[in-house]
């Protein structure tokens, strides 16, 4: 992973991106010294999360199951019954 200095990536902003695109490889802003923040691609941002998203559903999902707040098929079928038509 590439590292930059917050002031380099005030006076080489463009450079920095463009290579950014090029890589797609988050790069680590750092400030006097210390992890600052990432720089990442927009689309890959995006695909993150989206991929966060759909393990946020599955962990409600498990812990619905777990906590047994659970429908049989046919219950699922009568409460959706109205989306279904």
């Amino acid at each position: 992973m590439k590292t930059e200095l917050v002031t380099t990536l005030k006076r080489q902003a463009t450079k920095i991106l463009a290579d950014l695109h090029a890589s797609k490889e988050p790069v680590l802003i750092t400030e006097h010294g210390q992890p600052s923040a990432y720089l990442v691609d927009f689309e890959d941002y995006q695909l993150t999360q989206n991929r966060i998203r759909i393990l946020e559903g599955i962990a409600r999902g498990e812990k619905a199951v777990f906590d047994e707040r659970v429908y049989s098929e046919s219950e699922a079928e009568e409460k959706m019954s109205k989306w279904l038509k």
